[in-house]
């Protein structure tokens, strides 16, 4: 495989598109390769690197089964489920915290 074009941010050509720009469309790559890239220049940093994909061989995205829904309902309530007092936070508990936010702080007063 040679290498790939890169393009500078903004100035891709048309027919491309990224993953994002893809899902915004309702279309999906489908499996094929990355075509090209897109960097966007920072200033302290490496540069953002993002694929681009053939927007003709794009397949439209598959639909939501009900089992699908499920599993992602399921997967979302238990990431809002706090482990400590078992209710749901109504927010998804930070990983840093490890439990919701009024856990925390009881049992950073309990510490002090």
């Amino acid at each position: 495989m040679g290498t790939l074009p890169v393009y500078r941010w903004r100035l891709a050509p048309d027919g491309l598109a990224t993953r994002r720009q893809l899902r915004a469309a309702g279309l999906r790559p489908g499996g094929q390769d990355v075509v090209a890239q897109l960097k966007r220049p920072r200033r302290r940093r490496g540069p953002l690197v993002a694929y681009l994909y053939r927007l003709d061989l794009a397949k439209p995205v598959r639909p939501m089964t009900p089992a699908r829904a499920s599993a992602l309902a399921r997967a979302n309530r238990a990431r809002r489920t706090c482990p400590t007092c078992q209710a749901d936070a109504g927010y998804v508990i930070p990983a840093s915290l490890g439990m919701c936010v009024p856990c925390h702080d009881r049992t950073e007063q309990r510490a002090a």
